[in-house]
């Protein structure tokens, strides 16, 4: 049986081939953890874009809430007082009947045969002068309530126009903020998308989501006196070591955060200032 040599150009070859692929997906991690990190510090600077712009937007939000509320209040009132007058037409036009009928009791008097039939009709015209002082009595009622809606409308739309004055000062004021940091962020927002695209969806939905939980808003963080940059916790010198190889994402064992090296962080300002 003839034996099968493998010749030395043939595992040269091999062993090529291995460092070559070994040597692309380390370059793949470390433009990864570069992306990263790069993604981080443009988001931290429209995070700064954001703490410039301050409260004023949520300030806006509450003073446009507010006016609508008010907008409804009236609304509101504005249906009660509709509300109050058709019941007083309504009133009205009962107390015509009611004298109507008064008129007609009258003149029937005028033709009763005794002191019983007088004595009926005399309790249905006191009858019916009841329902029109009760008419009546309703109807002043509802004349109160309708100036004391008014009132409140009133008093209603003068504060709107205090917060209509107060809100366009705050649009013209964050506007102004607005233009001036416009160009930084349109370039930052650019970046962003740029450096998203070298990074793997599962990464990138870790990012955002530890970015998320984060106060601070870091989610990939360099080592500070053998410390993470996020929680302060030590990483252990062999922990240093893999990062500093860039062969895999590596996260920190107390916080979460991806941990990068300074060497991944000057190539992130690099790529920050292009």
């Amino acid at each position: 049986m003839t034996k099968k040599v493998t010749t030395p150009e043939v595992t040269e070859q091999s062993q090529a081939g291995a460092t070559q692929q070994m040597t692309d997906v380390d370059a793949a991690t470390e433009r990864r953890l570069v992306a990263l990190y790069t993604l981080q510090l443009v988001d931290s600077e429209i995070d700064k874009i954001q703490i410039i712009r301050g409260e004023l937007p949520q300030a806006i939000q509450d003073l446009e809430d507010e006016i609508a509320g008010l907008q409804t209040r009236i609304g509101n009132f504005k249906e009660n007082i509709a509300e109050q007058n058709a019941n007083i037409a309504k009133r009205n036009s009962d107390i015509a009947d009611h004298q109507a009928m008064i008129k007609k009791y009258e003149k029937q008097q005028d033709n009763v045969r005794n002191n019983r039939e007088f004595e009926a009709i005399n309790k249905e015209i006191e009858f019916q002068n009841l329902e029109i002082q009760l008419c009546e009595r309703r109807n002043r009622d509802s004349n109160s309530k309708i100036k004391e809606l008014e009132q409140h409308i009133a008093a209603a739309e003068l504060l709107i126009g205090k917060c209509q004055a107060e809100l366009d000062s705050k649009k013209a004021e964050l506007d102004g903020i607005i233009e001036e940091t416009k160009k930084d962020e349109v370039r930052y927002r650019n970046k962003s998308a740029e450096q998203e695209k070298f990074i793997d969806e599962h990464y990138l939905a870790a990012y955002k989501r530890i970015r998320k939980q984060a106060r601070n808003g870091l989610a990939v963080v360099t080592i500070d006196r053998d410390a993470c940059g996020g929680c302060f916790s030590k990483i252990p010198p062999q922990r240093q070591s893999e990062i500093k190889m860039h062969k895999k994402v590596i996260v920190c064992e107390h916080c979460g955060r991806m941990l990068v090296d300074d060497d991944i962080a000057l190539k992130a300002q690099e790529q920050l200032q292009k």
